[in-house]
C-alpha cells in the first residue's frame, strides 16, 4: 500500500475502526444449514471525532475470518487514511489481494466501504447522495424455499399474492425435475398469470439438464432463470443463454468487476444480479453498474433491501428490489426505527435519513 498520508488541516483521516459481530436467528431458516446469518458491524472514526457505520454480511460461514481480517489487516492499513470511498477502495483492494481477489476479501472491505458512504452523505441520504433516478421502485417477494414442502411452498405463494407482489422467485433444482415442475406449476396456479414468477436454481444444473429443465419449465412463463450453473461457468451460461428463450440473471456469486465485465462480453446473461457485500460495498457495484449499461443490461442488486432498495432507486437502468420473508435487518431486530426503506402496496421508498440510515442495535 502506498504511504499514507496524514494532512489533518485539510481533512480528517481515519483514526480507528471497530468491529461487532451479530448472529441472529432466521424466523424462517435458508435450510438446515442455514438457520442465522451473521453481521459484522464495521465504525470507522475520524480524527474530527465523526463516525461512519457499515457492514460486512455472511449467511452462513466465514463470519470470523471476515471479523479478524477487519480486525487486523484491514484495520493497519486503513489508519491514517484520508475518507475517499473510492481511493481507499482501490488502496485496499492492491493491499489484500494476497489474501484472495473476491470472498472474505471483498466481503472485509464492504465493512469499511459502506461505513465511508455513511461519511460521505453527511446530512444528506444515500439517495440523495448518488443522485436519485426514481421515487420508489417495485419490490418482488423472493423465497429461500427449496426445503419447503409443496404446502409450505404454496402457502408462501399465498402469501405474497395477498400482498400484491408483481413478481416473485422461487427455488429450483430438486432431485427430480418432476417435483420442480410441479411445484413451479403449482405455484403459478396460486400467483395467477398477470404476476412475473422467476425461479433460481442456485448454481444446482450442468448445462444439459439446465437446458432440459428450462424446457420444461417453459410453458409456465418464467420471468427469468437464475444461476442455472456453477458461477465460474462463464462459457456454460453464455451456451445456455444461446440456447434458450427465458432470460438468464447471474452475479450474486461473482465478487470483481472483471468477473461481471467477463460475463457481459461472453453474452451469458441478460439481468446482473450484484451482492453489494460481496462484490466490496457500493463503490465497486456503482462501477459494475455503469460497464452493464454499456451492454444494456440491467443490475437488480441481490437482497440486503434496506442497503439495496436505496441503491435501485439510483441505478441507471430501472429494476425491482428483492425482499426475502421475514429476513431484512428490520424483520432480524437488527436496527432501529425509523428504517432506511419502507415498503408500502409493494413499492419501495427511501426514508428522510442522514447516511445510510442504519442505526445499529450494537448493544442488545
Amino acid at each position: 500500500m502506498s504511504t499514507k498520508r496524514t494532512r489533518r488541516g485539510e481533512r480528517p483521516v481515519i483514526t480507528d475502526l471497530t468491529t461487532t459481530l451479530k448472529t441472529v436467528a432466521l424466523p424462517r431458516p435458508w435450510g438446515a444449514d442455514v438457520p442465522a446469518n451473521h453481521v459484522i458491524i464495521v465504525e470507522l472514526t475520524l480524527a474530527d471525532g465523526r463516525t461512519g457505520a457499515g457492514f460486512s454480511w455472511t449467511p452462513q460461514i466465514g463470519a470470523r475470518a471476515v471479523q479478524a481480517l477487519l480486525d487486523n489487516e484491514i484495520r493497519q492499513a486503513v489508519i491514517g487514511l484520508e475518507p475517499h470511498p473510492e481511493v481507499v477502495w482501490d488502496l485496499l483492494w492492491r493491499h489484500l489481494r494476497e489474501a484472495g481477489g473476491g470472498g472474505l476479501t471483498t466481503i472485509a472491505m464492504a465493512g469499511v466501504d459502506l461505513a465511508l458512504w455513511d461519511l460521505r452523505c453527511g446530512a444528506a441520504g444515500l439517495v440523495e447522495t448518488l443522485g436519485r433516478r426514481r421515487d420508489s421502485v417495485p419490490v418482488y417477494g423472493s423465497g429461500v424455499n427449496l426445503h419447503y414442502s409443496l404446502e409450505e411452498l404454496l402457502a408462501q405463494a399465498r402469501r405474497w399474492r395477498a400482498a400484491g407482489h408483481p413478481a416473485v422467485k422461487i427455488k429450483v433444482g430438486r432431485d427430480a425435475l418432476s417435483e420442480d415442475v410441479a411445484r413451479v406449476a403449482a405455484v403459478r396456479e396460486v400467483i395467477g398469470p398477470d404476476t412475473l414468477l422467476m425461479v433460481d436454481a442456485n448454481q444446482r444444473w450442468d448445462l444439459p439438464r439446465a437446458r432440459r429443465a428450462i424446457a420444461a419449465l417453459s410453458e409456465y412463463g418464467l420471468h427469468w432463470v437464475e444461476e442455472p450453473l456453477p458461477a465460474d461457468d462463464v462459457v456454460g451460461q453464455a451456451r445456455l443463454r444461446a440456447s434458450v428463450d427465458i432470460p438468464i440473471a447471474v452475479g450474486e456469486s461473482a465478487y470483481s468487476i472483471y468477473d461481471f465485465r467477463d460475463l457481459l462480453i461472453a453474452g451469458a446473461c441478460d439481468i446482473l444480479q450484484p451482492n453489494v457485500v460481496r462484490v466490496g460495498g457500493i463503490t465497486p457495484l456503482l462501477r459494475i453498474a455503469e460497464l452493464a449499461r454499456t451492454f444494456g443490461v440491467p443490475v437488480y442488486p441481490h437482497l440486503l433491501p434496506e442497503i439495496s432498495g436505496q441503491l435501485a432507486l439510483s441505478l441507471p437502468l430501472p429494476c425491482m428490489a428483492e425482499e426475502v420473508e421475514d429476513a431484512s435487518f428490520a424483520a432480524l431486530g437488527l436496527i432501529a426505527e425509523p428504517y432506511p426503506v419502507s415498503v408500502d402496496k409493494c413499492e419501495l421508498r427511501a426514508g428522510d435519513h442522514s447516511g445510510l440510515g442504519l442505526r445499529w442495535k450494537v448493544t442488545e
